[in-house]
């Protein structure tokens, strides 16, 4: 985790807050060292930002690393359908396959 990078993100989230790209930026560089608030963020993104695709993949894996499997499998599900709806294929095959690896796993 960087701080001055955090800080910096945190500074972006403040001044845009209605620019998903911050809050996503902010998820990943807390999501090894802070959980409890890499968790806050992705939850705001999903719900704040529900078309935001690249949050959905990032998500999925999140949940899952955190052994939260039925959350992980929710997220995948939601983010398959917004990916079909906006003919995202390239998101839809990497979030299918990311839920069949975790459903391998169960």
């Amino acid at each position: 985790m960087n701080a001055e990078r955090i800080k910096l993100l945190e500074q972006f989230c403040e001044e845009n807050p209605n620019d998903p790209f911050n809050l996503y930026a902010l998820a990943l560089e807390y999501q090894l060292d802070d959980p409890k608030n890499a968790t806050l963020l992705f939850e705001k993104l999903l719900h704040d930002f529900p078309e935001y695709l690249p949050t959905y993949y990032q998500a999925v894996d999140f949940f899952g690393n955190q052994n939260e499997l039925p959350r992980a499998i929710e997220i995948a599900n939601k983010g398959i359908e917004k990916a079909k709806l906006s003919r995202e294929g390239k998101t839809l095959s990497e979030l299918k396959s990311l839920l069949e690896s975790i459903e391998d796993n169960l």
